[in-house]
């Protein structure tokens, strides 16, 4: 009996190297109670040449009403006066939270990991730190979830609720059975300039893969409204392999997992791909795609002025976020 309750347990904390329940994801709110999320490296460009004492756009679109003696011209909604025949104006109501809108890549490249745990895991609880973070700052909350084919969006919104939905959302996304359509990161990013508010902070955890200069438009247009962080998370594998040795690697039911050469062969379900180091030209190749995907998302960093957090899935997400 007691055989059997300690490999339960061991299946338990197995299980939670692959994939993250609500459970943990909740657990996160005490630890998280101690980040800042007032980067001082963020210096995204902001349009306007003041600081809101109010956090936000500092004003939010509330309705149209009647125009009345005083009303400032500039306020007038001229939408609402042509289709009224009278003439409307604009009110608008402080915005005092502000709004974090959390992005996560929950691709099928995130489910893999050869130490710690899974990409995937580590970006859902990145992005749960930060949620809670945001929420015992008082600011609103809400995200974008990404597969490779799909992309949800969940608005912000205040409270404990509004992070549960979240972080809900997150650890209900399971691996996609087929793959119908690809979803690029340029229209994941399209899709994110469309639903972050200006004045938004924005987290984009992700590995990036299919970065390329129109992804690096679409972050300059977010970063001139947006505070905009960007965290890169990856396993030690991908930025270096050893020097010697064969490595099989096996995608199965979506699912990406490592190990040695020689250990087994591929079933009709899984993918094997081979890479031998000995090969020294196949070897640098390796090296060098990874190495121009990280050199490219720091140079895009430099130049936007964004945050750029480096995480791997060997690192404590709680201490990187710090």
């Amino acid at each position: 009996m007691l055989f059997a309750k300690q490999s339960g347990l061991a299946k338990a904390a197995a299980s939670e190297l692959v994939s993250v329940s609500l459970k943990t994801l909740i657990d996160l709110a005490g630890p998280a109670a101690g980040l800042n999320l007032k980067h001082s490296v963020i210096r995204a460009g902001q349009s306007g040449a003041y600081v809101s004492r109010f956090k936000g756009r500092g004003m939010e679109f509330e309705e149209a009403r009647i125009y009345q003696a005083g009303d400032d011209i500039r306020s007038i909604d001229w939408r609402v006066t042509a289709r009224t025949g009278k003439t409307h104006t604009k009110v608008f109501r402080e915005e005092r939270e502000r709004p974090v809108f959390i992005s996560v890549d929950n691709r099928v490249a995130m489910h893999f990991a050869t130490r710690g745990v899974f990409k995937s895991v580590l970006a859902a609880k990145l992005a749960g730190l930060l949620a809670w973070a945001a929420q015992h700052h008082g600011d609103r909350i809400g995200g974008q979830i990404f597969t490779d084919n799909l992309c949800q969006e969940l608005k912000p919104q205040n409270g404990r609720h509004a992070v549960l939905r979240f972080l809900n959302t997150i650890s209900n996304q399971g691996d996609d059975d087929k793959i119908t359509a690809t979803i690029t990161l340029e229209q994941v990013l399209a899709r994110l300039m469309f639903h972050a508010r200006p004045g938004s902070r924005v987290y984009m955890i992700s590995d990036f893969r299919g970065i390329n200069d129109q992804v690096e438009n679409y972050l300059a247009k977010l970063s001139r409204h947006c505070e905009v962080a960007l965290i890169f998370v990856y396993d030690p594998l991908e930025s270096h392999l050893p020097e010697k040795g064969r490595y099989r690697f096996i995608a199965k039911d979506g699912v990406y997992a490592a190990s040695l050469s020689g250990t087994g062969s591929a079933t009709d379900e899984q993918r094997d791909v081979v890479i031998d180091t000995g090969d020294r030209q196949r070897l640098l190749k390796y090296h060098q795609h990874f190495a121009q995907r990280l050199n490219q998302l720091e140079q895009i960093a430099k130049k936007l002025g964004l945050a750029l957090i480096q995480c791997s899935t060997t690192d404590d997400p709680i201490q990187r976020l710090r």
